[in-house]
């Protein structure tokens, strides 16, 4: 089996409390037996009453709440060394008596991935159990010795055991087998830690500590929140050998054969990861890339039992490459997409523009055999709206294979998508390319504000290829804000549908369909919910044009969403646009990879990069108040910290202040090169050169005039004076 550092890990999909070392294929499983309801758990996913706690993103450090029998257990992993895990419980609410309620810690050795499993022999007198694969002992032990070892052929013979004869049953005591059971009751273990090493890697005694909270001074948690989302729902592809963030523990192996690849999310949580983990965001990246079909565009779902390459998603992938690049400053990310994004790009606009008027329409091509390819159904699967009423008055047109409207949605992205490609063409020096992709996004801009907008109801809209305008509105509607494709006039209409409590305002937003339209009421999925994707995009075009308040209110919504489900170890696919819960239906997953949009745009708010704003931070930004501090996250290519304190704020890179200013309004465009520092900003106030003495600046200048560089405290410091708008600031050392 392929080695993917690091080793061990939560990565089974199916039993997040089960860590494994994938080098040797080697697998602690919890379980538990409840004498009062005769009942066995190998605390799967969907167990009840199970908590996904705190964590580091590597598996360096785990907490989960398990629960069974109406018996609580807090469960703790730690890694001291590489090839050395550490496992703790502690027994909290008993539904029963403790001699009764027992912990079983199963152990199995697949070293070569074909199910033929290695040998385990236990010590009686030294309460050990050990084997040995691919010349590597494995070693595990306890603070006292297990109350009974037995051996059986699997967890399935284990749990009929269980279930058949209860826990007094001595028939399968022994000293050797292929699945271990190490037994424990919480009589005599309430309180227990175990370690498992592996070739002889020594096992420390020093407590563990959790994971320091990456932020403080917020109202919510987002990066924390963030950091917990990408550790447990990245898991290991056993059918391709690779790690990645799944969609969700509850999905993947139950409802996907295994593995399951939705094109939009991968990418979204390629993002999230590159905050954290660079070699994480790339494996994300890899395994949408590897859906690549031969027509040109990524599969819209690749799973262990249906491939949906007839179809793609909204093109998201060079706007979230872009910035994953940024955060991450790993050029090679752009080497390994860019050829693939652009042959996905082209493929829009020579499949999709179904009656040639050069605005594009949801579809599904003649290729492959995947579940309702060339139905409306499969058309509307490549919006990833998939009930959205958006598409209720459409019709599948069978010749072309596509809705019979232009979606704005669509063709917002792909004038992004286009946008986005060119830059990247610049920077590997292909002006040519760049020119086709600038004109192209610049034709289709045009089309969108002069044939996409509904003069009636001042509003962007779908149209049908018969000309009229659709009635249904999503927040689709704001992408146009994203292209640069609505005119000023056109924007203050969107600004009032934002607001509007029948439209899209309200206490929380945004609901995926207008609050007047009678969908509204079905609360069901892409009909009337409040779903992160939408909020993300639309949260970025109100930046793009400008609308700084406009987005940090919207921002704020996401964050009271986002923290009202935390509080509940929540991270909710969807929401109630009423009440602002996730769990009031039952097909909402809550603990969803794009889920993770909302805290994001927590931390947009305090630092964000995008292609028309460069890299920004804010002094204030929403949801915080007073003195905070966010980090490290990967920014600038580099371990970042922001942190306010008595007014003033420090950014610093890889551990070191690069910079400190008492400015509150934004600063934007910020570059940190080697030999100085340029950014935009306004308002009166000092930026001080941490480490820097005054002779040391060569050249400083705003708005293209010299600044008399001073010294506070012997650091280097310029004045900066008030201006109306944003200026640039240049400073050369």
């Amino acid at each position: 089996m392929t080695e993917i550092e690091p080793a061990w890990n939560t990565w089974d999909s199916v039993y997040p409390a089960q860590m494994t070392y994938l080098p040797l294929g080697l697998t602690v499983t919890p379980c538990a037996y409840a004498a009062s309801t005769g009942a066995f758990t190998d605390f799967p996913a969907t167990a009840t009453g199970l908590r996904l706690g705190r964590r580091a993103v590597d598996g360096g450090f785990v907490e989960l709440h398990l629960e069974h029998g109406g018996s609580a257990l807090e469960w703790r992993y730690d890694k001291p060394a590489p090839d050395v895990l550490r496992g703790a419980w502690q027994a909290g609410k008993l539904a029963e008596w403790g001699l009764r309620f027992w912990v079983i810690l199963v152990l199995r050795l697949d070293p070569k991935g074909d199910g033929k499993l290695v040998d385990w022999h236990f010590d009686p007198e030294a309460g050990t159990l050990s084997a040995r694969a691919d010349g590597k002992t494995v070693t595990v032990s306890g603070d006292a010795p297990p109350l009974m070892a037995t051996f059986h052929d699997s967890i399935d013979d284990l749990s009929a055991e269980l279930r058949q004869y209860g826990y007094f049953y001595l028939g399968s005591r022994g000293t050797s087998g292929k699945v271990a059971a190490l037994r424990y009751n919480l009589e005599e273990m309430p309180r227990f830690g175990f370690a498992v090493s592996v070739g002889g890697a020594s096992i420390s005694t020093a407590k563990a500590a959790p994971p320091a909270p990456l932020q403080s001074g917020f109202s919510s948690t987002p990066l924390d929140a963030l950091r917990d989302l990408v550790g447990w729902n990245t898991v290991f592809d056993p059918v391709n050998k690779r790690r990645y963030m799944s969609l969700s523990r509850n999905w993947v192996a139950q409802k996907f054969g295994g593995f399951g690849v939705w094109l939009d999310d991968l990418f979204y949580h390629a993002l999230m990861s590159a905050l954290f983990d660079p070699r994480l965001a790339r494996d994300c990246l890899k395994a949408v890339l590897a859906t690549e079909t031969p027509e040109g565009n990524f599969a819209c779902l690749i799973t262990g039992r249906d491939e949906w390459i007839d179809r793609s998603q909204p093109p998201i992938c060079s706007f979230i490459l872009w910035k994953a690049w940024q955060h991450t400053g790993d050029d090679s990310l752009v080497d390994l997409a860019y050829d693939r994004l652009l042959r996905n790009h082209d493929w829009w606009f020579t499949h999709r523009d179904g009656n040639n008027d050069g605005l594009m329409a949801w579809g599904t091509s003649p290729v492959g055999d995947g579940l309702y390819r060339r139905t409306k159904l499969g058309a509307k699967n490549e919006s990833s709206m998939d009930n959205s009423p958006i598409h209720d008055e459409a019709r599948y047109d069978p010749k072309s294979g596509c809705l019979d409207q232009a979606d704005v949605g669509l063709n917002s992205l792909l004038v992004l998508d286009g946008e986005i490609l060119a830059l990247l063409a610049r920077h590997r020096g292909d002006a040519a390319t760049a020119r086709r992709l600038e004109a192209r996004a610049a034709a289709l801009r045009e089309r969108i504000g002069e044939r996409l907008w509904d003069p009636r109801r001042g509003v962007f809209a779908n149209r049908r290829w018969h000309g009229d305008f659709v009635r249904s509105l999503a927040p689709t509607s704001f992408y146009p804000l994203l292209a640069e494709a609505a005119d000023v006039e056109q924007q203050a209409h969107l600004l009032h549908w934002l607001h509007d409590p029948k439209a899209f305002g309200g206490r929380h937003r945004l609901p995926s369909v207008t609050r007047d339209d009678p969908a509204y009421r079905d609360n069901v999925y892409w009909r009337g919910r409040i779903w992160p994707p939408l909020n993300y995009l639309t949260y970025a075009g109100l930046k793009r044009c400008g609308y700084e308040r406009e987005a940090g209110l919207l921002a704020a919504d996401s964050i009271d969403l986002f923290a009202g489900a935390w509080a509940g170890r929540q991270m909710p696919e969807n929401f109630s646009a009423e009440t602002g819960i996730a769990d009031d239906q039952p097909d909402t997953d809550l603990f969803y990879g794009w889920g993770g949009l909302m805290p994001l745009l927590a931390i947009h708010e305090a630092i964000d990069v995008t292609p028309w704003g460069g890299w920004e931070v804010t002094p204030r930004p929403t949801g915080t108040s007073g003195d905070w501090r966010l980090g490290p996250l990967l920014a600038f290519g580099g371990s970042t910290e922001l942190a306010v304190e008595g007014g003033w704020l420090t950014l610093a890179l890889n551990g070191v202040a690069v910079l400190r200013t008492d400015i509150v309004t934004r600063l934007r465009r910020i570059e940190l090169r080697p030999d100085g520092i340029t950014l935009e900003c306004q308002g009166l106030g000092t930026m001080v050169f941490p480490g820097r003495p005054p002779a040391t600046l060569k050249d400083v200048r705003f708005d293209g005039q010299p600044l008399a560089v001073g010294a506070q405290e012997g650091e280097a410091a310029v004045g900066v004076p008030t201006v109306d708008t944003p200026r640039r600031l240049e400073v050369h050392w």
